[in-house]
């Protein structure tokens, strides 16, 4: 898969989720094979740049290329100050937010808001892609609601805009999570435009990428919610698509969890590495029995040495398989 000038080993990408896809989550997924991966979404407003929050997602130490850093505005001049801002600090891809479906977002007129003003978008994209130097990508939504799924028109106005690839969720924005993703508009879209389309949504297996690859004719599957707990979920794809399924192992999954820990104690400091590490232990362990009391035990922790070494005794018991 090819992107502006960048050309992916593989065509899988990890969708950008606030407070989960942080620099040590988008490094283990590209480990386990991971062609793309987005930073976590950005506002555009400079007032928030030095926050401890922007200052973390912006780090993108020890990441492989391309860089791609996501922004979320409203106004045109906004997001393209935003984008020269941070393509000055090492951005090597700028990604437009018009898929965030949170209220907090969308009340701003950013997010998936903004697929309601095509006027909007096309300044939007065409401006950004005139301010920087390196190549622009959209994230977005089939549309605002069931009642204006707009999302060949926003992808004709991509298009025309110069943008380099276009990734779509396949629900509208007021369904939010709920429901099941369709796939027949994001099948349109690929057939009408000939820049890269990321299919999204819902895609939680191997075959599930495979079967809707072949169903939407994309370029490449991202994936989000799915990869929360499993991020080997990427090297199962790429198995996949060579004709093989290999399992990955119990122990390498376990030494995954444990090496997260690590990266999350070493990125935010130990002390705030412990309750970001809460909500990727659920993940990692969810739908297993034997989690209920590991977890309660895991919400009074706040030493990270006890945190990891309550860890490994949990995942060292024998009957505990991870997903």
């Amino acid at each position: 898969m090819k992107i502006a000038h960048f050309t992916l080993n593989s065509p899988t990408a990890l969708a950008p989720m606030a407070g989960i896809t942080d620099n040590p989550m988008r490094r283990l997924c590209r480990q386990f094979g991971a062609g793309w991966t987005v930073g976590e979404m950005i506002s555009g407003n400079p007032t928030l740049r030095h926050t401890f929050k922007t200052q973390h997602r912006i780090d993108f130490t020890g990441e492989a290329s391309p860089i791609v850093v996501q922004i979320a505005g409203a106004d045109p001049e906004t997001i393209v100050q935003a984008a020269v801002h941070h393509v000055a600090l090492g951005a090597e891809v700028i990604d437009i937010n018009m898929g965030c479906p949170a209220k907090k977002v969308c009340r701003a007129d950013s997010g998936s808001a903004l697929m309601k003003n095509e006027s909007l978008v096309s300044d939007i994209l065409r401006e950004t892609v005139q301010s920087v130097d390196v190549p622009v990508t959209l994230k977005t939504r089939l549309g605002w609601d069931d009642e204006h799924l707009n999302v060949l028109n926003i992808a004709h106005i991509a298009e025309k805009s110069g943008v380099a690839a276009i990734a779509i969720h396949g629900r509208s924005r007021t369904q939010m999570f709920r429901g099941e993703a369709k796939y027949d508009l994001i099948a349109q879209v690929k057939q009408q435009i000939s820049i890269p389309v990321w299919v999204n949504g819902d895609i939680d297996s191997a075959d599930k990428a495979l079967n809707v690859l072949e169903q939407t004719g994309a370029d490449g599957v991202m994936i989000g919610r799915a990869a929360m707990g499993r991020p080997w979920i990427f090297a199962q794809i790429a198995q996949r698509f060579s004709g093989s399924l290999k399992n990955i192992s119990a122990e390498e999954k376990r030494d995954t969890v444990l090496q997260h820990l690590q990266w999350l104690y070493d990125f935010y400091g130990k002390e705030h590495g412990v309750k970001i590490a809460r909500k990727h232990l659920i993940a990692y362990t969810q739908n297993l029995p034997q989690a209920n009391d590991f977890l309660r035990s895991m919400k009074m922790i706040t030493d990270a040495v006890e945190q990891y070494e309550m860890t490994v005794f949990f995942l060292n018991q024998t009957e505990i398989t991870l997903r």
